[in-house]
């Protein structure tokens, strides 16, 4: 029990992600501090009542000298820095408040790591969209069908508010590695599902609800948009097994990618399969600034420290519909 009596600061431990995170830490006896803005009765955090379980710090992590003030006052040892601005529909309306969460809000944790030497490690949540649209490389993997997959050598080319926020932070994180040592690795994941997911904007959840509510499903992109899908339990053994391993891997990132590669229209096709039920849905093909395809070659992390995911939509989707079902 590696997590066993240490202090941890999990950034964004409310959120659906985050959630799962603190559960599995306070279940391996970790002293959990969690920063939030906003609380929802209905999410994962609190019907698995982690609320108490953990120390809660309401803090916006724009404020340096509140991020500094909680990592010393607890005496953080690991920080897994989560919050964040997630949707890519809010940061085409909001870029600004996107940008300076996304950005400003790692510079405050890897600033206050810089002047902090008890902290022995800092794992940062970036996201495949960091790639932006991938240009064909010698670096990039093929799958079956042609497309390529996103190395960890591929540059990073976000091209709209969402996917900059998380290219300028990635690059960031490797900077305060480079120039001052801080101990920080980059995680870089597809589309994360499981319970505890409310934003319904997102294509699982969004489907499951509108099983649950009798309701049609719109469909923002033309349903040929490809992702990786990836359990969220699966998400978080990677990120422990990055702390746990912090000095092998600081200064590096790590692609988490699915052997589940769909399409829209095909993962609606596996949710209707695997449940028995009917998904009601109608193609609008507006979205705006999405990538067509994103899925990612995951052989680093597999070879260095033998992550592979265990769970699939098929082997999860029922309890995670039953989730959904008691919660919404």
């Amino acid at each position: 029990m590696f997590f066993k009596g240490k202090n941890i600061l999990v950034t964004g431990g409310t959120g659906f992600v985050g959630s799962h995170l603190v559960e599995e830490l306070v279940n391996q006896g970790a002293n959990v501090v969690t920063t939030y803005l906003e609380l929802d009765p209905k999410s994962y955090f609190f019907t698995q009542e982690l609320n108490k379980k953990v120390v809660m710090t309401h803090c916006d992590i724009e404020d340096y000298e509140k991020v500094l003030d909680i990592i010393t006052k607890f005496n953080i040892e690991y920080i897994f820095h989560l919050a964040a601005q997630a949707l890519v529909d809010t940061a085409y309306y909001n870029p600004k408040r996107t940008l300076t969460t996304n950005i400003t809000g790692t510079v405050n944790i890897l600033e206050s790591a810089r002047h902090l030497p008890f902290i022995k490690g800092i794992v940062f949540a970036s996201s495949d969209k960091a790639y932006g649209k991938l240009e064909k490389g010698p670096t990039s993997s093929k799958t079956s069908f042609g497309a390529s997959k996103y190395k960890e050598t591929d540059p990073l080319r976000g091209d709209h508010p969402y996917e900059v926020s998380k290219s300028a932070a990635d690059l960031i994180c490797y900077s305060y590695f480079k120039t001052y040592n801080v101990p920080v690795v980059i995680t870089r994941f597809g589309n994360i599902y499981g319970e505890g997911d409310l934003n319904f904007s997102r294509i699982i959840p969004g489907a499951i609800k509108s099983i649950i509510k009798n309701e049609t499903l719109y469909l923002r992109s033309n349903g040929k948009y490809i992702r990786d899908y990836l359990y969220v339990k699966d998400v978080v053994n990677g990120y422990l097994l990055l702390a746990k391993n912090i000095n092998k891997v600081k200064g590096e990132a790590f692609n988490f990618g699915s052997k589940e590669t769909l399409s829209v229209l095909e993962l609606l096709k596996l949710i209707q399969k695997t449940l028995d039920k009917k998904i009601k849905y109608k193609i609008l093909n507006n979205a705006k600034n999405e990538i067509p395809y994103q899925s990612l070659d995951f052989i680093k992390i597999k070879k260095q420290l033998s992550w592979n995911p265990k769970s699939s939509i098929e082997s999860t989707i029922q309890k995670i519909f039953a989730w959904y079902k008691n919660s919404i």
